[in-house]
């Protein structure tokens, strides 16, 4: 995270530097990513730089955070059908929210589709700590016998994610296209594929 030096630079230049950081990581993926193009597109010295951030991660796990802050504030507005809804409702819940987020910041979803491809061990815990939330969920839907409780939360975490990116991108960014694959899906998964006897 940001050093003191940081917190005490004007808004104008802390925001200059966030979309220098926005510009180059949804360009490059993390592990590609230069500091001296953020550096140079900020217009701030690379030695200043280091007054501000440790290195490369620092200054992503910053500019990610304020993402999902502006995220946050985006789908606060955007209202839930049903708050005690089950993983999957939730699941496409936020999809669908993500879907207006990114309308109004495409920057921000190439980032996320750059951080898939990127397989170094900074995104890759990343990448984890986002899914955690989903496991809670499912853990929480076994208590409340929503889902079978001998079932695996990491699991089922792996197939919605995949599924869900997998969608996204073979869609063609399609919308209406990819939420319908989207409730098809889920419904597969819900009620299984197997004939009751």
């Amino acid at each position: 995270m940001p050093k003191e030096t940081f917190h005490n630079l004007s808004e104008h230049k802390k925001r200059k530097i966030f979309d220098a950081a926005v510009l180059e990581f949804s360009v490059r993926r993390f592990s590609e990513a230069s500091i001296n193009q953020i550096v140079k597109t900020a217009g701030i010295p690379r030695g200043s730089f280091y007054q501000y951030f440790d290195d490369k991660e620092d200054i992503f796990q910053y500019m990610f955070e304020e993402i999902l802050k502006e995220k946050r504030e985006i789908m606060g507005h955007t209202p839930l059908s049903n708050p005690d809804a089950d993983v999957f409702e939730a699941c496409i819940q936020a999809v669908r929210a993500t879907f207006e987020w990114s309308k109004l910041k495409p920057e921000y979803s190439r980032i996320s589709l750059l951080m898939e491809i990127d397989h170094s061990e900074f995104i890759t815990r990343l990448r984890t700590a986002s899914a955690q939330g989903i496991k809670e969920m499912i853990e929480r839907d076994k208590q409340r016998g929503l889902i079978k409780p001998d079932i695996d939360a990491e699991l089922v975490v792996e197939m919605i994610y995949a599924l869900i990116l997998k969608e996204y991108v073979w869609t063609g960014l399609d919308e209406e296209k990819f939420l319908k694959k989207l409730d098809d899906i889920v419904k597969i998964i819900k009620e299984g594929l197997a004939i009751d006897s």
